[in-house]
């Protein structure tokens, strides 16, 4: 299981897109799966979360400015520009408008940790950010996405904070409570088989949500084709934010090289589910396509931005 989990870890980039791939090739049976996505979602957080400790907090309570300018700039700062974005590219499109809201709107990505350690970041304020970012999301992301779309969208807030806190915020507890009563050793007695599992949801939940919009997509279509260039630019908007945050003389160094994924990288699988629920369908589509190249995009500007990264083994799996 160690040596899977291990393999699959290196094909990451292309999980999410095969699994996109699947969703619409064959919606009419991924589909059924939809009831079950926030479950397999709950799994995939438990097993990501119990790497996570609650002495992670420390470093956000010792030194809290990077948290405070992360918040500000993946949950202020980013959602303005992907509306401000969708907005001049699709004019009058309010259901791309609010996909796109709602995609940065969510928690930073938890695979975020991975990166940080490859660019020799602070893994400390990484497991924080994730952490608290988590924590949040049951009142962050339906306040964001409710104060931005207006009367837009009809959002159901309540409902959305209720599958946050069942999908995201009490598996992060559970996994951060697993941790600390076995003294840091759950994520080696659990990871072996949680690792490959989580995966094998993550494959599910991808394309369950691409199957729920398959049949409203036109791949071939302009449109189409202008939601995944404003996903690319939003996306590497956030990369680049992160590294000018750096210049600023208390987040040189590590802290910098850790706010570049922090703020660039977003649960993109929870946007995606999250949008499915409580927007119309095709608010999905931001996510959607976006799981195509997020990861990729993750690769190409850390080299860009802050050189080459370590070895693999020099990393956590």
């Amino acid at each position: 299981m160690i040596a899977l989990n291990s393999r699959l870890e290196t094909l990451m980039p292309i999980l999410t897109p095969i699994g996109v791939a699947l969703g619409f090739l064959a919606s009419p049976v991924f589909v059924q799966l939809k009831p079950f996505v926030p479950w397999f979602f709950a799994l995939m957080t438990l097993s990501g979360s119990l790497k996570l400790r609650a002495r992670d907090l420390g470093a956000a309570v010792a030194n809290p400015l990077p948290v405070i300018v992360f918040f500000i700039s993946a949950h202020v700062l980013m959602p303005l520009a992907a509306l401000a974005a969708s907005n001049l590219a699709l004019p009058g499109d309010a259901d791309t408008a609010a996909g796109f809201v709602l995609l940065f709107s969510t928690p930073t990505a938890i695979s975020s940790f991975i990166w940080v350690s490859m660019f020799r970041g602070d893994g400390a304020l990484a497991l924080a950010i994730i952490l608290l970012d988590v924590l949040a999301a049951p009142f962050v992301v339906p306040f964001s996405t409710s104060l931005l779309l207006g009367t837009n969208i009809s959002i159901d807030a309540a409902a959305m904070a209720s599958s946050l806190v069942l999908m995201i915020a009490i598996p992060t507890v559970i996994g951060i409570a697993l941790n600390e009563a076995t003294r840091g050793a759950a994520p080696k007695l659990a990871g072996p088989f949680l690792g490959p599992v989580s995966k094998l949801c993550l494959i599910l939940v991808v394309s369950a949500n691409a199957a729920a919009i398959a049949p409203q997509v036109d791949l071939g279509g302009s449109k189409t084709w202008m939601i995944a260039a404003v996903g690319i630019l939003l996306a590497a908007l956030g990369f680049s934010l992160g590294r000018l945050l750096g210049f600023a003389p208390a987040l040189r160094g590590a802290k910098a090289r850790t706010l570049v994924f922090s703020v660039g990288l977003r649960n993109i699988s929870a946007a995606a589910t999250l949008a499915i629920a409580y927007f119309p369908e095709a608010a999905a589509l931001p996510a959607i396509l976006g799981m195509i190249f997020q990861q990729s995009l993750a690769a190409v500007f850390g080299r860009l931005l802050l050189g080459k990264p370590i070895p693999k083994n020099g990393g956590p799996e």
